[in-house]
């Protein structure tokens, strides 16, 4: 197999009979979808690879699993292990409760297939997502310049692929964060050297194990076969994109930088390249003109929340948030959008709409409450 091929088309569901979770006057008449029946997936293992529009998947699967009160695998801190390779015992109790059913395994680990194994049950759904190498590592030194050492030695993006080498020392702590960094998280040696069939064989063993793989920089045509193959409706993948940074503090790229920044990222330019292009052949597949259709319904939607939720309609800076639950967390030299609800909420439409834009590390804090409950 090389790194183009694909096994098989998504086949087209119907989510009709489905029980709605978002309000009737928010849904209208784009919460459906018509074909034939399938039954929900609810097993679903997501790799949360970093700095890949991640943590708006993750709000996502909290959403859908807590509404109907399917179990997750938590981590005991706010990751599952990382950056060690993952282990079945990173997960809340697991030891104690080793014949517990989990259904949803979402929060940051490094991948290892074995240990994955012992917490979720044959059957289960894995899918992760892959962002463009060169704005992958522009957020990146952003995000971890205080963390990496790597990162830490040069004043800019620019500056560190210029003088990588002499920068990036590979044993030094958190130095996966400045090369390679998605191809790390899957698991594998973000040093590796090539070899002849190395890469396009592991890359072969990804899409075997990878029911599917999202692609950051088409994200609604990615949550749309998401919800395709999960046999999810629309409104389980509507959102209000998190943990996304002020414009302020996103550097701009010129081609030569571009260009250094994938050769230093070597390894996860194949990887990207690899999920990119099967991305597309599920679009094939999916039929574009049916595509099209369902990116307005979702986009309609999105707009129907944003109307119901959000004061002023879209996303600001941490400082304009006064509510202290809701006020995201900078990080480095990355200044944290997040957002101002309407102040008329109430019932389950301020539950919806808080649960829509609650950071990640409250989220999370949420959900461990209301497990240890039951």
């Amino acid at each position: 197999m090389n790194d183009n091929n694909w096994e098989g088309p998504v086949p087209y569901f119907d989510y009709s009979s489905r029980v709605k979770v978002l309000p009737h006057f928010v849904l209208g008449r784009y919460g459906t979808s018509l074909g034939l029946a399938c039954t929900p997936k609810k097993h679903v293992m997501f790799l949360k690879t970093h700095k890949t529009a991640s943590s708006t998947i993750l709000n996502i699967l909290y959403r859908y699993g807590e509404a109907r009160n399917l179990m997750f695998a938590l981590p005991s801190v706010d990751h599952l292990g990382y950056p060690q390779r993952f282990k079945a015992e990173f997960v809340k109790d697991f030891a104690r409760n080793r014949d517990k059913e989990y259904h949803i395994l979402c929060n940051h680990m490094r991948f290892y297939l074995p240990e994955v194994k012992k917490v979720m049950p044959n059957g289960t759904f894995y899918f992760s997502i892959v962002r463009d190498p060169v704005q992958l590592a522009e957020s990146s030194f952003a995000y971890y310049h205080g963390v990496s050492p790597a990162f830490q030695k040069a004043a800019s993006l620019a500056e560190f692929v210029s003088r990588a080498g002499s920068y990036y020392k590979s044993w030094e702590p958190n130095s996966h964060y400045a090369r390679n960094l998605m191809w790390f998280d899957f698991g594998y040696d973000n040093n590796m050297e090539d070899s002849p069939g190395l890469i396009s064989a592991l890359l072969d063993y990804l899409e075997m194990t990878f029911d599917l793989v999202l692609v950051a920089e088409y994200f609604d045509e990615s949550l749309l076969l998401l919800r395709d193959a999960l046999c999810w409706d629309l409104e389980d993948v509507a959102y209000f994109k998190l943990n996304a940074r002020t414009n302020a503090s996103v550097s701009a790229l010129n081609a030569s930088v571009a260009e250094k920044v994938r050769e230093w990222n070597w390894l996860d330019w194949r990887l990207y390249r690899r999920f990119n292009a099967s991305l597309w052949r599920r679009v094939a597949s999916y039929g574009h003109e049916r595509m099209q259709q369902d990116l307005a319904r979702l986009r309609e939607l999105r707009r129907r929340l944003a109307d119901l939720c959000l004061q002023g309609g879209t996303p600001v800076a941490s400082q304009q948030i006064s509510v202290a639950g809701l006020k995201p967390i900078d990080s480095g030299k990355a200044k944290i959008l997040g957002y101002v609800l309407r102040a008329n909420l109430s019932g389950d439409a301020l539950d919806l709409c808080q649960q829509m834009v609650f950071p990640e590390h409250r989220h999370l804090g949420h959900l461990r409450k209301k497990q240890a409950l039951h």
